[in-house]
């Protein structure tokens, strides 16, 4: 009889296998009935891991204790949300990106009278700062709307304060010099006596953060570029599909889809309707 390791190592009786697949199912299904949030297309393998995560952590004996637990208690819900939403994030993260979208992406820019940029699943705002600094530095805030939204309540309310830890700032300096900056990175903050790095509220003046659900959502604007950076990598191939629709349907003619480094328009069923500005920095342009 065939048998499978587990994520840890030992070995996993099909029959095994087959109940833990059962038990995975029922809790995406109940989370999605009870609360709305669809993570039943998700890539397996990521979402058993961050189950398995989340069964240990709240000190659990099964993923069913887990699904019991969490359609009683919205507060365990919310923690086990946390769990299932990857939030890895930095300052002008992958900084030669925000270079080349400084020399290709800004002059298509200053052709429009004014812009529209979302953010989707911009986790605790990192991204979306540093957008508003390139934007600021290169001429165009002032006549731009940066919509940044999440699945994640709590990361909204982390990226709405504008605050960053300190123990950050070093990589993010050097971050914000390998992607053009043309400042001192520190006149966008304050440090206050605790270490907490406050940034300018001038930077999120254009900013306008929102909750939404990408596997559930529909379009909302048009825009002129869509970022979506590594949130993609843990859908199936299904729900990739599905995303990669919604962002066509929200991009304006000639607007700019700009994904992660793992991530491509490849088989997205759109592929034909998208020129690549960089393919090695994920940077597509409609044009259709």
């Amino acid at each position: 009889m065939e048998q499978h390791e587990s994520d840890q190592g030992a070995v996993v009786e099909p029959v095994d296998r087959e109940r833990r697949k059962i038990e995975v199912e029922l809790l995406l299904e109940g989370i999605y009935r009870m609360y709305g949030y669809d993570f039943r297309n998700y890539a397996y393998d990521s979402i058993c891991r961050r189950i398995a995560y989340s069964v240990k952590q709240l000190g659990l004996s099964s993923v069913t204790a887990l699904l019991e637990l969490v359609l009683h208690e919205p507060d365990a819900m919310d923690k086990l949300l946390h769990n299932l939403t990857v939030n890895v994030t930095e300052m002008f993260r992958t900084p030669s990106l925000f270079l080349t979208f400084r020399r290709k992406v800004v002059p298509y820019l200053h052709t429009y009278p004014s812009i529209r940029l979302w953010h989707a699943g911009c986790a605790t705002g990192e991204e979306v700062l540093s957008m508003a600094i390139l934007l600021k530095e290169e001429g165009l805030y002032e006549k731009c709307r940066i919509y940044a939204t999440d699945i994640h309540q709590e990361s909204l309310v982390q990226a709405r304060s504008g605050k960053v830890a300190i123990s950050n700032m070093k990589q993010y300096t050097q971050n914000y010099i390998q992607s053009g900056g043309n400042r001192s990175f520190s006149d966008y903050y304050t440090v206050d006596d605790s270490g907490v790095v406050s940034f300018d509220d001038a930077l999120m003046k254009h900013v306008i953060f929102a909750e939404h659900n990408l596997v559930t959502d529909q379009s909302f604007n048009e825009f002129h570029v869509i970022f979506c950076r590594n949130v993609m990598i843990y859908f199936n191939s299904r729900l990739q599909q599905q995303v990669h629709k919604l962002f066509y349907d929200s991009l304006s003619r000639f607007g700019v889809l700009v994904l992660g480094e793992r991530e491509s328009i490849r088989l997205s069923g759109y592929q034909q309707d998208y020129f690549a500005l960089d393919e090695s920095e994920k940077l597509y342009q409609k044009s259709t």
